[in-house]
């Protein structure tokens, strides 16, 4: 018991934005799985974050009600701006989310109400990690069910040709919309979820960075499947901390094996680390099917 309340002392901040980051990517799975390339999913886990973080600091509202007004606020937002926003394809719809989570940011920066550059601070920190396991439990099953529900099936089919789908009678722009707000509702989670565990948050964290970060995760992990995000944001934020494990200490030697690793994938597993289990073998064929990773 000893070692392993050792072992929490030591990595367990590390567990704990494991968990958050695959939230993200889970967030921004579901937007890919509707063939939709966005970069505004850290900007919905900023306003979700910073709307949890005022209202607890603010207006003395409990930890699980500013969740849920966190998560709400930016699907929301999601959803006013899925309407116009996803009549643009491709890499049109990334600048545009990206220069959504940039006015986002700068908002943030300016305003009095968010702290402004120096952040927004004194949060309880009443995130626990039995929690955010909990919670990615919760919606891994959700995204599980989702895949083969109607809606489901509409995100795969205006994946694969949007045209096509909206010649089958697909309502492509309510399904692509239900897609955008439910990824804005699940990183506005994570991100109300993360002001509550870190006790300040600030305009950087939500930047360009972090949502190029997600679109890493699902790419490493694989995109088409649930699983693929989750793999991916483990083992991409628990690196740097392998690395120092193995006496890699400088920055930017870790940045270039972040950058080998997504080069490896790109290359060699275009459907990311979750196509390991399908050409191994290694998995139950019957939990592959259930989670879709056995399917093209």
């Amino acid at each position: 018991m000893s070692q392993l309340s050792y072992f929490f002392a030591v990595y367990g901040s590390l567990i704990n934005f494991i968990g958050i980051n695959a939230l993200l990517a889970l967030s921004l799975y579901v937007t890919l799985s509707a063939g939709q390339l966005s970069l505004g999913n850290a900007a919905f886990a900023g306003i979700g974050g910073y709307t949890a973080g005022i209202l607890t600091t603010q207006f003395g509202f409990p930890y699980a009600l500013s969740l849920l007004a966190g998560a709400l606020a930016a699907a929301l937002v999601g959803f006013l701006l899925g309407l116009p926003v996803l009549r643009l394809r491709g890499v049109f719809l990334a600048i545009a989310t990206l220069s959504f989570g940039e006015v986002v940011r700068i908002a943030a920066v300016n305003l009095k109400i968010t702290g402004g550059a120096e952040g927004l601070m004194g949060m309880p920190t009443h995130t626990k990690t039995w929690f955010i396991y909990l919670v990615i439990i919760g919606v891994c099953y959700f995204l599980a069910k989702l895949r083969y529900s109607k809606a489901g099936w509409s995100f795969e089919s205006i994946r694969e040709d949007e045209t096509a789908a909206s010649a089958m009678g697909i309502n492509t722009t309510y399904y692509k919309t239900l897609a955008f707000t439910i990824g804005a509702f699940i990183a506005g989670l994570a991100g109300a979820m993360y002001a509550h565990l870190n006790y300040i948050i600030t305009p950087g964290e939500f930047g360009f960075s972090a949502a190029v970060n997600l679109l890493i995760y699902c790419i490493v992990g694989g995109s088409r499947v649930w699983v693929g995000p989750v793999l991916g944001a483990a083992l991409l934020t628990a690196l740097p901390e392998i690395l120092r494990g193995v006496g890699v200490t400088a920055g930017p030697i870790r940045m270039f094996v972040n950058g080998l690793i997504l080069l490896i994938v790109i290359l060699f597993l275009p459907n990311g680390l979750v196509s390991l289990f399908q050409r191994r073998g290694t998995v139950n064929t019957r939990v592959l099917a259930g989670a879709g990773i056995g399917e093209k």
